[in-house]
């Protein structure tokens, strides 16, 4: 899996990348078949956004985006909000396929 970081007119710190390169690889590990992920930190304005996407070669893009004051906190909540994505999609593939919900 390849991890991409990129900084959009901003300072990012090697705690902050190492911070993000540490949780994309827990979620993948998670998903599975992940084939790679940008995290992208944009510092245009008074606010700091951070945004996160995963594309895998079974299942759809997932993106998250967070806003905050500062780069740590945007990255926690758009982490925090793939994290609920994947969630969910490892909730849709235990359904059965032809949507018997028996249990």
């Amino acid at each position: 899996m390849e991890i991409i970081l990129h900084a959009h007119h901003a300072e990012v710190t090697e705690s902050l990348r190492t911070q993000a390169e540490s949780a994309i690889r827990r979620i993948a590990t998670r998903l599975h078949h992940v084939a790679n992920a940008i995290v992208r930190f944009v510092g245009d304005g008074p606010t700091r956004r951070v945004e996160i996407v995963l594309r895998g070669t079974r299942h759809r893009e997932l993106f998250a985006v967070a806003d905050a004051h500062a780069f740590a906190p945007a990255l926690s909540t758009a982490v925090h909000r793939l994290e609920s994505q994947v969630a969910s999609v490892r909730r849709s593939r235990r359904v059965p396929r032809n949507g018997d919900r028996t249990g």
